[in-house]
């Protein structure tokens, strides 16, 4: 899954401010955990501290019992990316959107991978929903593979 490629560039700014080691990886649970267990936003510079709130309000909010260890951020980290291609945003560009906007470091190439492994789920749900007859969902997906192909 494309969360698991996305590292935190302010891993050791975190780390420090936590007082024990993290992994680098944005989504893994203890990075998570610790982002969720009250840590001082304030202690960070504005613009860390925006990059965080952001990367919180936008992955980590949810009603789930057991958040944030529910899922719900890797899904919605993978909804974002989705998103951003569709809006017409490259691979390159989403690379650079994600550092400038949540200060996620991944690689341009493993967003395409993403896109590109999202582009045949999409199309094998397109075909079975062909095939068991629901037009309006086989038209759906190919309107999402339409946006991310373009």
């Amino acid at each position: 899954m494309i969360a698991d490629r996305a590292r935190f560039k302010i891993a050791k700014k975190i780390e420090r401010l936590a007082g024990y080691r993290l992994p680098d990886r944005a989504f893994n649970g203890t990075m998570l955990e610790t982002l969720s267990s009250g840590i001082n936003f304030d202690s960070f510079d504005f613009a860390v501290r925006e990059q965080l709130l952001s990367f919180f309000n936008d992955f980590l909010r949810c009603n789930c019992r057991d958040t944030p260890l529910c899922g719900c951020p890797e899904k919605k980290f993978a909804q974002k990316v989705l998103e951003l291609r569709e809006n017409g945003l490259d691979h390159r560009q989403i690379a650079a959107f994600l550092l400038d906007e949540y200060s996620i470091e991944i690689f341009p190439a493993d967003v395409l991978s993403f896109l590109e492994d999202s582009v045949h789920v999409l199309e094998a749900i397109s075909d079975i929903a062909r095939l068991r007859g629901s037009p309006r969902l086989a038209q759906s997906t190919d309107d999402h593979i339409r946006l991310i192909e373009r």
